[in-house]
């Protein structure tokens, strides 16, 4: 016999059913199911069988009385499939189901994650493209900021020939002088250099930024981007990722399924990685141009002169020499200072150099004229401009801001002023110094001997140009001379760095501008200098002479104590 369990019987007296004592089954009621162990072979049964199961197990003479709620054969549910069927235990396992779940979860989110990875790809070279358009560079755009693009030049020009009579040849000259190498700077610009990457070099404020904007203005930089260098490689890296709209996978959403952060390579890395999209964008994009990209760093000569900062420049240099090759990719190089030629030119297979100088003397009255008849309205008379010229020079950084002074001469001698106590502060010499101060007496000491040198140079150059009705212009000597004169190579590196000197491809040093040669000639020119600078030069052989002597101090223990030194000196033993 069996029996029903007492804690199910209220699951039983829900349904209405009513059995007879000696039909009762043993149940097992889960909450869809419910098991009948019958001899050894249990019986499942799904959900809303309950009544038929019990119905089937009561007797056929025992029927339930009239009125009692009861299951009708038509209403009874299809019997259940049998145990061993493979739907039956699919449904009936539940790890089963979480694991299907779990499985499709994860397809999903790799197949989502896949077309998101591709799609981030797509638009990060998308972005670069974007860069190379018209009017996209953000060089340009803060150059061109607070400056219409209507009538501006032409309602300057009207109001410059009311006021004066200046031919419209000349105009050129009012808003920028026009070099002769700004023609070479916009074929570079405009694409139409192949297969050549190019160094800008020239002095602090010669016009090399000036004319590379100018270039772009032309083409409202279509296809160029310029990126401004820094000592600082990380700003340099992220100076880059502006110029070329790149974010180093910064604005990415895959950083969960990244390992580790792409930044841990250092920025010589990122940079790599922004070189390696900004040459899939060009293969693509130059073909359809017909015309290379143009990629311009500035002032490479901010760069830290250390073994960083020159894997870096050969790391520019190795995609300049492969993109010119190729023809995709124009890279342009600009600088001040020497130091960035020769180690580019160590590989520069493909390299060409545009050496910047400043204006001749003509040039230099002609666009100080202009300049200030742009700025003022008037000008002064040649011999006044003249005289400016003669402190100023053909710098074109000091022609502008001469030219919107209000008083030419006296600006121009208060700019002498300057840069005479600058000089001095930095290679000031000092009689009598201490051995604290040696070597920075030795720098100074070989750096104007050399500009005195330079001072001579110009004073006979002067003479010659006096005589032909000219105007001398700066003294230059030869790199392997400027080595005899100071004794010290190392030190012309440095004084270029200072922008007291100037070295050029041909490997001529001249003084960084006239303003730095009138400077050195009020110095050197001064009573006594000569002196002083040999009395310098002593002291510091003396030091140097005290510093190579070893001293021997014997005290006497009483009087009369006599003291016998022998010197002996032996050849250095063979190797």
């Amino acid at each position: 016999m069996y029996r029903i369990l007492a804690s199910r019987t209220p699951a039983l007296i829900r349904f209405g059913i009513q059995l007879p004592q000696q039909s009762i089954a043993k149940l097992y009621i889960c909450p869809q199911n419910i098991v009948v162990p019958l001899r050894k072979h249990p019986r499942l049964f799904f959900g809303g069988s309950l009544a038929a199961l019990l119905h089937s197990f009561a007797p056929q003479h025992d029927s339930v009385p009239a009125g009692e709620n009861t299951l009708s054969a038509a209403s009874a549910p299809p019997p259940p499939p049998p145990p061993d069927s493979p739907s039956n235990s699919s449904r009936s396992s539940p790890l089963i189901e979480a694991a299907i779940a779990a499985l499709a979860g994860v397809v999903v989110i790799f197949v989502g994650g896949v077309i998101y990875v591709s799609w981030y790809k797509a638009h990060v070279l998308h972005k670069i493209a974007i860069a190379f358009e018209p009017g996209a560079d953000p060089a340009l755009i803060l150059a061109n900021h607070g400056v219409s693009n209507g009538n501006l030049h032409q309602n300057k020009t009207e109001n410059i020939l009311e006021k004066s009579e200046v031919s419209e040849e000349s105009l050129a000259w009012v808003d920028s002088v026009r070099r002769e190498e700004q023609a070479v700077i916009d074929s570079i610009m405009h694409g139409k250099e192949h297969g050549h990457y190019f160094l800008i070099m020239g002095p602090k404020g010669v016009g090399k930024g000036t004319m590379i904007l100018d270039a772009m203005r032309k083409v409202d930089a279509d296809g160029i981007a310029i990126c401004e260098a820094h000592g600082d490689l990380e700003v340099f890296r992220s100076r880059l990722g502006r110029a070329l709209n790149y974010e180093y996978n910064e604005d990415s959403q895959t950083g969960l399924f990244q390992r580790r952060d792409p930044r841990e390579g250092g920025p010589r890395l990122d940079i790599e990685r922004a070189l390696n999209k900004l040459e899939k964008v060009a293969l693509w994009f130059a073909p359809k141009r017909g015309r290379p990209l143009v990629l311009v760093i500035n002032n490479i000569q901010v760069f830290n002169n250390n073994e960083e900062s020159q894997r870096l420049l050969i790391q520019l240099q190795q995609r300049a020499e492969s993109w010119a090759e190729s023809g995709i990719v124009t890279m342009v190089f600009s600088t001040d200072d020497f130091w960035p030629y020769p180690l580019l030119k160590r590989i520069g297979n493909r390299l060409q150099v545009i050496s910047i100088y400043d204006l001749n003397s003509t040039e230099s009255l002609l666009a100080l004229r202009h300049l200030r008849m742009a700025s003022m309205g008037k000008s002064e008379p040649e011999p006044i401009l003249r005289e400016a010229l003669n402190i100023a020079g053909g710098r074109l950084s000091i022609l502008n801001r001469i030219a919107r002074s209000q008083d030419l001469l006296s600006y121009a001698n208060n700019l002498l002023s300057c840069e005479k106590g600058w000089i001095l502060s930095q290679l000031g010499l000092i009689p009598n110094c201490d051995d604290d101060v040696m070597d920075e007496q030795k720098v100074c000491t070989s750096a104007w001997t050399l500009l005195a040198e330079l001072v001579k140079e110009y004073r006979e150059a002067e003479k010659d140009a006096i005589a032909t009705g000219g105007v001398a212009p700066l003294p230059a000597i030869s790199y392997y001379k400027a080595r005899q004169i100071m004794t010290r190579a190392d030190f012309l590196e440095r004084l270029d760095t200072m922008n007291v000197i100037s070295i050029d491809t041909q490997h001529m040093i001249r003084p960084d501008s006239m303003v730095i040669l009138r400077a050195v000639i009020e110095v050197v020119e001064e009573e006594g200098f000569d002196e002083m600078l040999n009395g310098v030069k002593a002291r510091i052989d003396e030091i140097e002479s005290l510093h190579r002597t070893a001293e021997l101090t014997w005290k006497a223990s009483s009087s009369g104590d006599l003291l016998r030194v022998y010197v002996e000196k032996k050849p250095p033993p063979k190797q």
